[in-house]
C-alpha cells in the first residue's frame, strides 16, 4: 500500500480562479496520494466569486480558498513541493510564474475565466469550462503509476497533460 503523499502546487498570476479551481480538484481526485496547493506570482488578494460559486454548487468545501502569493511556498518552512504546474495562459501573453528548485514543472494553461466579460451566464459557462480542462488533466494525472516510474520518463508525461482539453 502507498504511502507517500506527493505535495503539488498549483501556480497562475492571481491566484483567484484557475489555481484555485486546480487546487480543489486534484485534493478531491487525489484524496491520499496528493495534497495540493496554489498561490499566485501576483496575487488578487481575494478569491474570484465564480470561483467560489461554481465549487459551492459542486459541494466542494471553499475553506481552502485564498488568494496568495507564491512566496508563501518558497521559505524554508514551508512543505517541499514535488511538483509545480502553471496554469497561465501563455497564448493571451500572460507572464507564467517559473519555480525555482527541484520539483517536476509543467505549464497547463488554460484560458483565464476571469477575464471573460459578459453576462453572469457567460461569466459561470468560462468557469465551468476551466473546472472542466482542468478535471480532465488532473484526472490524467491522478491516473499516473507515481511510484513505479522514473522523473526522467514522467516530465514528457506532465508536458503531454498540458495538451489535453
Amino acid at each position: 500500500m502507498q504511502s507517500t503523499v506527493f505535495n503539488a502546487l498549483f501556480l497562475c498570476t492571481g491566484n483567484s480562479a484557475r489555481s484555485i479551481l486546480a487546487e480543489a480538484i486534484l485534493n478531491k481526485l487525489g484524496a491520499g496520494r496528493f495534497k495540493a496547493y496554489s498561490a499566485g506570482s501576483d496575487p488578487k488578494g481575494t478569491v474570484h466569486p465564480a470561483s467560489i460559486a461554481l465549487l459551492e454548487r459542486l459541494e466542494i468545501d471553499t475553506a481552502f480558498a485564498r488568494s496568495k502569493s507564491w512566496e508563501e511556498f518558497a521559505g524554508p518552512d514551508a512543505p517541499k513541493m514535488d511538483f509545480v504546474f502553471t496554469v497561465c495562459d501563455d497564448a493571451a501573453n500572460e507572464a507564467c510564474p517559473v519555480w525555482p528548485g527541484q520539483p517536476l514543472t509543467a505549464h497547463w494553461g488554460i484560458p483565464d475565466p476571469a477575464a471573460v466579460v459578459g453576462t453572469d451566464s457567460e461569466v459561470a459557462l468560462a468557469f465551468s469550462e476551466a473546472y472542466r480542462m482542468l478535471t480532465n488533466r488532473i484526472s490524467i494525472f491522478c491516473a499516473l503509476p507515481l511510484t513505479s516510474i522514473d522523473r526522467l520518463s514522467l516530465k514528457p508525461k506532465l508536458d503531454d497533460i498540458g495538451q489535453q482539453i
